[in-house]
């Protein structure tokens, strides 16, 4: 049986709610602001004493309403409220991982380096064989390392909407490296490249952070195959109406998620076809006619999709 004050109280938070056939609550999720009721939450708690919740656009989600309050910056004195209904605390409210992260001390940028640096002219031979150019170089401040623990890697940052960055990739030169990729261990929850996004026009969704530079137009690295839940939040409230996923073919689970967050939030989505090849292999060109013959991905193609895994 629904507590009337609980509910009462996440109404206060979310706005009027209303029930579902499988006896929750729906309402407008506070996390992408889509314009039907998608944020579903159980106020009844399960076996477990739980009260799931989750947004089935942006895929916001949680296991307990203190969870939700926290993410949703509620005020203390509501968050108290809910303790006092619950009678518990949160036994999920854990520490959320540091989002501060600072370049690599032996940062060096390869923009302007002197012919002298044997080192330097290593990365940039490498950058070039990946099919970079130095103006890529500058564009996204790609560096090195001569020592430490990111040596004779090249380093590629991302900075968000502020320009503040949140992180960085880096990959080894050498030609039979110890470990290829290497990364902070910090909160993944970013916008690959955010400050150079332009979120008016169609957008690229791909892996890594070679494949988006090569692109050369609007696109976001995942930094793997899944979508961080920021990443969906701004795409649904976004003006995008066309969004272009350029995954591996070996991601067909990550494709058909993010293919059905999008689609129920209403943008047109096309999948372009890799041929098991990268973006960053087949150049601009090739990825540029790649672009121009993709299809339309629609409800049908999911389902289809879904028959696959």
């Amino acid at each position: 049986m629904i507590n009337q004050i609980l509910l009462g109280l996440v109404e206060s938070v979310l706005g009027k709610g209303n029930p579902t056939a499988r006896g929750n609550h729906s309402f407008t999720c506070a996390f992408c602001n889509h314009k039907t009721p998608k944020l579903e939450v159980n106020l009844v708690p399960n076996k477990k004493n739980e009260n799931l919740w989750h947004c089935w656009v942006c895929d916001a989600k949680g296991k307990t309403l203190f969870s939700m309050f926290k993410r949703l910056k509620v005020s203390p004195e509501k968050r108290s409220q809910l303790i006092d209904i619950l009678g518990t605390t949160d036994k999920y409210d854990t520490i959320v991982a540091s989002t501060n992260v600072d370049l690599p001390k032996e940062y060096k940028l390869l923009h302007g380096i002197l012919k002298s640096d044997i080192i330097a002219r290593h990365a940039i031979a490498y950058l070039k064989k990946r099919g970079l150019t130095m103006i890529d170089v500058l564009k996204y401040q790609i560096g090195y390392c001569e020592t430490g623990r990111y040596a004779n890697k090249v380093i590629i940052p991302t900075y968000n909407a502020d320009g503040k960055l949140d992180y960085f990739v880096a990959r080894s030169f050498e030609k039979e490296p110890h470990r290829k990729y290497d990364a902070p261990s910090s909160d993944k929850n970013i916008i690959g490249f955010e400050n150079m996004i332009n979120w008016n026009i169609p957008v690229v969704l791909c892996e890594g952070a070679f494949d988006a530079i090569a692109i050369k137009r609007n696109a976001i690295p995942l930094f793997g195959k899944n979508i961080s839940r920021k990443l969906m939040q701004k795409l649904v409230i976004s003006d995008i109406k066309k969004v272009y996923l350029a995954l591996d073919s070996d991601a067909i689970k990550a494709t058909y998620k993010i293919a059905e967050q999008l689609l129920k939030a209403g943008k047109r989505l096309f999948v372009i076809e890799l041929d098991n090849k990268d973006p960053a292999d087949m150049g601009f060109s090739l990825f540029t006619n790649k672009i121009q013959d993709a299809e339309e991905f629609n409800f049908s193609s999911l389902f289809n999709l879904k028959l696959s895994l």
